[in-house]
């Protein structure tokens, strides 16, 4: 099976440094003019998608994907959202009525949420295992409303009757969905059609494929995997290592101390497993071949970057994907860019492998 490679918005601003707050942050807005440009660059460079994140300080997932749907004409839109601040039925209607407006070219990303101060800020007050049980609820009913009769559902978080849309998604959506946790990994196993994780090891990636696969079966359920990198793809290595030397020459000791004091509060268990491969230090930060965890110093969220040559990147994609990735997010500073350097560069090399086909922007259909 080829793999499907995503490219990332940057709905929070853009920029040339890995830093995320500070004057180094937003050099280019994230307005819908510059948002195009990365969109239709991603679509013309063979990328299947992009990835549109949720949260505080970005623009809505729904609105601004909405506005970039008449700008393409295959992209697929990763739409981020937490399942806890729409009603299912709601959500299950916007997503219809995005696949008809679009095309079907709706993909949607289930983010339960780690931090409970943003998570404070939206009025949620549930705790950690609370949220992934409300999730769970919550897809169940978003399933239930696109099957072919009115659904009716009581549980502890959500009580319907007669959920429904006015006309099935075409095709049904397909369900990323993230979390490093027994209760998020729980969820995956019943609900999701692709689980994700943040970069980490080809070791560690390869015991969370087959933790989630085995609760999957348990269900009766097989399930795709995918994997959340930033990239710095160059001509050269040496290239390739300096780009990354600059980007972590402008980290300034004290954002990397005031970020990772930051970052020891979220309840995210995969956000631990990030912040665990550094240590806030920014000594060997290549923590395998390739793979280095600069990003992570500064920025919640993915922490890793494969970094290298074209060639270099191509080997560690297909090494992940013998691992049994089969869907590669992938974002860079700024995405205008890095966007090129990807698309150009690796992408044609992931084709001669007969890793990526020529079609990779081409809606897929969903199983159940």
């Amino acid at each position: 099976m080829a793999t499907r490679v995503h490219w990332f918005l940057p709905t929070a601003g853009d920029g040339r440094d890995v830093v995320g707050f500070g004057a180094a942050a937003r050099r280019r807005a994230a307005t819908p003019q510059y948002l195009g440009q990365v969109a239709q660059a991603a679509e013309d460079l063979g990328f299947a998608g992009v990835l549109t994140p949720t949260g505080t300080w970005c623009e809505d997932a729904w609105l601004t994907t909405a506005g970039l749907v008449p700008v393409t004409n295959t992209l697929q839109f990763l739409v981020a959202f937490r399942p806890g601040f729409v009603s299912p039925t709601l959500a299950a209607q916007m997503a219809a009525t995005f696949q008809r407006q679009s095309g079907g070219r709706l993909l949607l990303n289930i983010v339960t949420g780690g931090d409970a101060e943003e998570q404070h800020r939206f009025g949620d007050w549930l705790d950690h295992d609370e949220r992934y049980d409300r999730t769970d609820e919550f897809l169940t009913v978003l399933r239930g409303a696109w099957g072919e009769r009115p659904f009716d559902f009581t549980g502890r978080h959500y009580m319907v009757e007669g959920a429904t849309v006015l006309e099935r998604p075409d095709p049904i959506p397909t369900i990323y969905f993230g979390g490093a946790s027994d209760a998020a990994q729980r969820v995956a196993a019943r609900h999701v059609n692709v689980y994700l994780i943040w970069g980490e090891t080809p070791t560690a990636a390869a015991e969370q494929i087959g933790k989630v696969a085995a609760l999957a079966a348990e269900h009766g359920r097989s399930i795709r995997f995918g994997i959340r990198l930033h990239v710095i793809a160059r001509d050269t290595s040496n290239a390739a290592w300096a780009e990354a030397d600059r980007l972590l020459d402008a980290m300034d000791p004290a954002l990397i101390t005031a970020a990772q004091e930051r970052l020891r509060q979220s309840e995210s268990v995969g956000q631990q497993r990030m912040a665990a491969l550094h240590g806030g230090s920014r000594d060997a930060l290549e923590i395998s071949p390739n793979l280095w965890a600069g990003y992570g110093l500064v920025r919640s969220g993915a922490g890793t970057a494969l970094v290298g040559s074209h060639d270099e990147i191509a080997d560690r994609i297909a090494e992940y994907h013998e691992l049994g990735f089969d869907e590669f997010i992938l974002s860079g500073q700024p995405h205008l860019e890095e966007a090129y350097w990807f698309g150009e560069g690796v992408i044609p090399r992931l084709r001669e492998r007969g890793l990526v086909d020529q079609f990779s922007s081409r809606s897929v259909a969903a199983p159940a």
